[in-house]
Parts: structure tokens; C-alpha cells; sequence
């Protein structure tokens, strides 16, 4: 026996298949399609994961994983699962780009439990045309009001994110969800209980659009 073994060497251990954004672990790295159909953050780039967060809702759990590439954006990625699968990419606003981009009074119709918002894209300054105009619908209705959860900053795929005395252990916010008419793309809004508010802007893509995964070593 211990003759076949030097003959035959150690058995060396299967490499880990990565071919669906679903599998991907903090250190893989993507490469996205070079498409002119996608914004300049996305076109082409190699993107790492950084980190992977955790969405909790009462009937579901949504992945996110954190991306950077060599500039300095932050790019976040869950994936949009219904008939189809879909990238959601994602990018996050600063207060005086969401005045730019959209009326204020529209913007704050989402909040309104009463009012179904309806947003329309302001025209772009020139600046803001190159960054923004790819991750834009013209007009938005809202599908989502004040959504409940809690955000975890770690990885719970196939696992139920610990409880604590008094119930979840993650931070507590509420989602408000704009989709346009195609559906193509969305604002998402998510407030936390401490009052601080995340405005992004998501893009929906096939899963086609990354053409490369590199499991990290």
C-alpha cells in the first residue's frame, strides 16, 4: 500500500469551481464585459470582493458583496432572483448628488405612506452626465414602502443570522424601493434607526455581463 502511494502521489484536492456570481467568496475577483451598455465604473473592470453583508427581511435573506477595482468606487452587488437571475449593481449617492439628480419634494414623496411617489430624472449637468447618466432611468414609480429588516455585516448564505434576547443582532432599517418602467433600473433607500439614510442607484444586467471569475488563492 504505502508503494501505490508514493507511486501515485498525494491525491491533490479538487479546485474550487466558481462559475455563478452566487458562489463568489471575499478575495475573487470578477472581470465585467467591456459593453459600452454599462456605466464607466463597470465597463471592463476586474473587480475584488472586500466584504459580504447580509440583508434579513421577515421572509427572506439577500446577499450583498462589496466590490472594488483599481479607482476608488465601491461597487455593491446582490443578485435580483425571480423568473430570471440578475445582477444588481449598485453604487451609493451623497446628499448633494440626490439634490442634483432629483427634484427634493419629489424625492421626499417616497417617505409618505399616503403618496405613491413618482420621480423624474432632473436633467444632468455634465459633470454628473460621464458618472450617472448609464445608472439612470428617466422616470420612477414606487414599488416599496418601509420595509423591514436588518442589515449584518457578514456572510449567512444557507444559515439564519444569530438572535439575540431580543431578536435579531444586525442593525434595523427600512427600505424604500423606485423601479422605472422597464425595469432596468431602481433607487433603493434604506434608513436606520439611527437616522442615517443610504440613497443607491441600481442597475439591473444579465448574469453574462461578468465574463471571468478568479477564485481567490
Amino acid at each position: 500500500m504505502s508503494f501505490l502511494k508514493g507511486l501515485f502521489g498525494k491525491k491533490e484536492e479538487p479546485k474550487r469551481q466558481l462559475d455563478h456570481p452566487s458562489k463568489l467568496l471575499k478575495g475573487d475577483v470578477i472581470s465585467l464585459d467591456d459593453s459600452f451598455a454599462l456605466p464607466p465604473q463597470l465597463r471592463g473592470q476586474q473587480l475584488r470582493v472586500e466584504s459580504i453583508s447580509t440583508y434579513e427581511y421577515q421572509r427572506k435573506q439577500q446577499t450583498e458583496w462589496v466590490l472594488k477595482g483599481h479607482g476608488s468606487d465601491t461597487i455593491f452587488l446582490s443578485l435580483d432572483e425571480d423568473d430570471e437571475t440578475y445582477l444588481a449593481f449598485s453604487i451609493k449617492l451623497n446628499r448633494s448628488i440626490v439634490e442634483q439628480i432629483f427634484d427634493l419634494d419629489q424625492f421626499g414623496a417616497i417617505f409618505e405612506e399616503e403618496e405613491q411617489a413618482h420621480l423624474t430624472t432632473q436633467t444632468l449637468s455634465k459633470e454628473l452626465v460621464s458618472e450617472y447618466a448609464q445608472w439612470l432611468g428617466k422616470e420612477y414609480h414606487q414599488v416599496n414602502f418601509a420595509q423591514f429588516g436588518y442589515f449584518h455585516r457578514e456572510d449567512y448564505r444557507g444559515k439564519k443570522p444569530p438572535q439575540d434576547a431580543d431578536g435579531a443582532t444586525g442593525d434595523e432599517f427600512e427600505s424604500y424601493h423606485c423601479l422605472d418602467e422597464e425595469e432596468k433600473y431602481a433607487i433603493d433607500v434604506e434608513v436606520y434607526a439611527d437616522g442615517d439614510t443610504d440613497v443607491m442607484l441600481t442597475l439591473y444586467r444579465p448574469l453574462a455581463d461578468i465574463r471571468d471569475y478568479w477564485p481567490a488563492k
